[in-house]
């Protein structure tokens, strides 16, 4: 036993392994999802019927792209959207945690030699393959290489430590203490948010006889309890339903991992034969046998721990969106025209804030919103449909009784134009944004972030311009139509810049890049269309021609 380690050295290479170990995980899990492209989500919607057949394709999913987080993140966004219900969520999580066991049997292999080929393969694929396929295994190749190259540096820098007494005893010491084992791998894990990363520091250790088989198995229990933050930061504010997910992905995780801890003895016994005197491998197979064991326990009873899930994390009350029926129109006031069109006055005032309510709503729903989202939205629509409807039976009404005042009758057109007009916006969500919207969902695009701010900067000058074109009629003021027309150079150039942005990023090696540069050029378009409404309200006050004559 030696009395001093160069400490330095074993965290250099310690830290410098699992960077490597870590980034050959990640690039190996986006070579295999750029393989599986969106077959992976044609197949999580068209295999999860039911719960058995959810464990399958959870299992098998996560065995092809070597990442239960991914599948797990997959399936809350699924839950978010609508597409998936919780208990059809419940038997994929549990496939997954099946599926990732392959993981640990792949870092139990000592093959170093054949990683630094492996990474060869794949770098020569990266650079000269000139199809994208090809590209993509060579991902996966040299991910999986550095992989194994990771975790020959891990096991080299920890090889010290096994001859430093003090450090011989704090890992005996774990034996004794299989809580704090556990506690350690769970923190470990939700630190890095990999427990592949903490199976590979465990396989090395073991390696190194570092630490006995039963302390490998409690750390490894422990990931398993860690990992499990990745579904809950994937939820943060995503729906409840969504949430409900990553609540069952903590409590399967953390009961399943806790049951075994009186049973790391027995679990220990089993693996060894296995796999007698390979260390590695006997902390693989322990996490295969747990996963599975957990499985075929907790499937019988998806259904109370559904509700279960549902009482810990309640369903939000559903926020019905209030029929909205006319206010102002009165029908005793139909034989006096002058203060039946002062009451259509107010009711179209009211009919354009509740259409700006809509527009604002429409832009960000459509590009990001969920299902439950977009049908609140499509109330709203409907609601806009009712008062549109009010006003011109209003109107039309109005129109039998004698008008003499030639004002008036202008007045009367002009309000019955700015109705339709404000129609033809709520027309524009409804048939147009909120059709968008569900096609984005199906077809999983997702806008980008950038993207998604300049869409709804343009849907604020647009709403800007919408409520300045009613105020000018509604209030006969000049100055207000005309910064409906002053604000349109400025809204061309930003519709060109943000037209311009997505038509380069047309050529981006991303997936559904085609069908994401169609949602967001219609949705431009038509805030393009409404802005175009805006401006023949407010050519009724001031006519666009009388503004800037030279561009007509």
């Amino acid at each position: 036993m030696t009395e001093t380690v160069d400490w330095v050295s074993i965290i250099i290479g310690l830290f410098g392994g699992l960077a490597i170990f870590l980034f050959g995980m990640e690039i190996m899990t986006s070579g295999l999802k750029s393989m599986a492209g969106n077959r992976m989500k044609d197949f999580l919607g068209k295999w999860t019927k039911s719960k058995w057949r959810g464990v399958g394709a959870g299992a098998i999913l996560t065995a092809i792209i070597q990442s239960s987080s991914v599948t797990t993140v997959t399936v809350v966004g699924f839950v978010s959207s609508g597409l998936m219900v919780l208990e059809q969520a419940m038997g994929v999580i549990m496939g997954a945690n099946i599926g990732t066991t392959i993981t640990a049997h792949l870092v139990a292999f000592d093959i170093v030699m054949l990683a630094l080929l492996l990474a060869g393969i794949g770098f020569v694929l990266i650079s000269f393959g000139k199809q994208s396929s090809l590209r993509q295994i060579g991902l996966a190749l040299m991910g999986l290489g550095l992989l194994f190259v990771g975790m020959e540096l891990m096991g080299a820098a920890m090889a010290p430590l096994a001859d430093y007494q003090p450090f011989v005893d704090a890992m005996a010491s774990l034996g004794d203490r299989i809580l704090l084992a556990v506690l350690v791998g769970a923190v470990f894990t939700a630190l890095v948010q990999s427990s592949s990363a903490t199976i590979g520091i465990v396989v090395a250790m073991a390696q190194q006889g570092l630490i006995p088989l039963e302390t490998g198995i409690a750390i490894v229990l422990g990931a398993n309890i860690g990992t499990s933050v990745t579904a809950v930061l994937g939820s943060l504010g995503q729906s409840r339903a969504a949430q409900q997910t990553a609540a069952f992905h903590v409590i399967f995780n953390t009961v399943g991992a806790l049951i075994w801890i009186p049973f790391i003895d027995q679990l220990a016994s089993i693996c060894t034969q296995i796999a007698p005197g390979d260390v590695a491998r006997q902390i693989a197979w322990s996490t295969t046998i747990f996963n599975v064991a957990n499985t075929f326990i907790f499937i019988w009873f998806t259904s109370p721990l559904a509700r279960l899930v549902r009482r810990l994390v309640p369903d939000k009350p559903e926020v019905e969106i209030p029929i909205l029926e006319p206010k102002y129109l009165d029908e005793t006031l139909l034989a006096n025209p002058a203060l039946a069109l002062d009451r259509v006055r107010l009711e179209i005032e009211r009919m354009s804030n509740y259409t700006l309510e809509v527009v604002d709503k429409a832009i960000p729903v459509a590009s990001a919103g969920s299902e439950e989202e977009l049908n609140d939205l499509e109330k709203m629509a409907d609601n806009l449909d009712t008062l549109h409807e009010a006003i011109i039976t209003y109107l039309r009404r109005l129109s039998h009784e004698a008008v003499p005042n030639p004002d008036l009758n202008k007045l009367a057109v002009n309000y019955l134009a700015t109705a339709n007009y404000l129609g033809n916006i709520g027309n524009m969500v409804e048939v147009n944004l909120i059709s968008l919207g569900r096609a984005r969902l199906s077809e999983d695009v997702q806008v980008s972030e950038e993207t998604a701010k300049q869409l709804v900067h343009l849907q604020e000058q647009v709403s800007q311009g919408i409520d300045q074109s009613v105020n000018s009629l509604l209030n006969e003021d000049d100055t207000q139509a005309l910064a409906v027309y002053a604000s349109l150079p400025e809204l061309t150039q930003q519709t060109n810049d943000v037209e311009t942005r997505i038509a380069l990023r047309l050529t981006a090696d991303e997936p559904n890049r085609v069908a994401t540069y169609r949602l967001e050029s219609e949705i431009i378009e038509n805030l393009k269309n409404m802005y175009f409404v805006a401006m023949r309200i407010a050519n009724m006050v001031t006519p666009y021609r009388e503004v800037q004559p030279a561009s007509l």
